[in-house]
């Protein structure tokens, strides 16, 4: 097993992913308290003093909200677009910063890594690869559309997050104001459990046959009021059942809470 991820939390309330290989572990945004990445860590048999890294995805609250308390109570270098840290409305240690531009590929506790742009409403946002061992785990939340890019780091995934953030029907009747159901429905917004989807089926029928991946889809970022778990999962489980692929037969496809810590998948 070279490469792993937990889920401390994923949805519009906090977001927090741990990433690990057998020797090193980073954290993938801090949109929940310190206390609660400290727990959770505290769960696994980790404390922040494990903790190399903390990669955000942009500067929104819930991507960031303790942010400036994990640089004060670990080590850990703080990596994230430089557009990303401007849009910030605190300051950090400069001698811990690793700021970038999107595409830019670096190395963090042994790993490759790779941002690439996602298309959301943030000054500069990114989501990253991970590379170890021959394994690569990939992150895509917060984007409203699938980019070319975002497709290419995709398929390569063993590991992939993907956004499954709401139906659209559902968000579409549902009591949010109009100008939100616009911005979660637009360009740069979020996935529809149709998105996503799509996205696998395009993945599924790009491959050769006889050289499909086995992949672990954990579904993210799961709307509380437009969406729940078993339709996010029988939306994406459907459709490629319509088209032949079926999940459980090389693929795993999974939810995640968006308040729960979830399993550790390892590949």
């Amino acid at each position: 097993m070279d490469l792993a991820i937990c889920s401390l939390a994923s949805g519009s309330s906090g977001n927090c992913y741990l990433v690990r290989t057998p020797s090193a572990a980073v954290l993938v945004d801090a949109g929940i308290s310190a206390r609660q990445v400290k727990l959770r860590l505290e769960a696994m048999g980790l404390s922040l003093d494990d903790i190399s890294a903390v990669l955000i995805t942009h500067e929104h609250a819930d991507h960031v909200k303790s942010l400036e308390a994990l640089a004060k109570k670990t080590r850990a270098a703080i990596c994230m677009s430089r557009g990303t840290y401007g849009a910030l409305d605190f300051e950090l240690d400069e001698d811990r910063l690793m700021l970038f531009s999107s595409g830019e590929s670096f190395e963090i506790a042994g790993m490759d890594v790779k941002s690439f742009a996602l298309s959301h409403d943030a000054a500069e946002p990114v989501s990253y690869s991970f590379g170890s061992g021959g394994r690569r785990l990939v992150i895509i939340t917060d984007t409203g559309v699938v980019t070319e890019e975002i497709f290419e780091e995709a398929k390569d995934a063993d590991i992939l997050v993907l956004e499954s953030n709401h139906d659209v029907n559902i968000l579409r009747v549902g009591r949010y104001p109009w100008f939100l159901k616009m911005r979660i429905l637009g360009e740069r917004g979020h996935l529809s459990n149709d998105s996503a989807a799509e996205l696998l089926l395009r993945i599924a029928q790009e491959e050769a046959p006889g050289t499909e991946k086995e992949r672990i889809v954990l579904l993210a970022h799961l709307s509380q009021e437009n969406n729940f778990p078993e339709m996010a999962l029988a939306t994406v489980s459907n459709e490629l059942s319509r088209c032949g692929y079926i999940a459980g037969k090389r693929l795993l496809i999974e939810t995640l809470s968006r308040t729960e810590q979830s399993p550790l998948y390892w590949v």
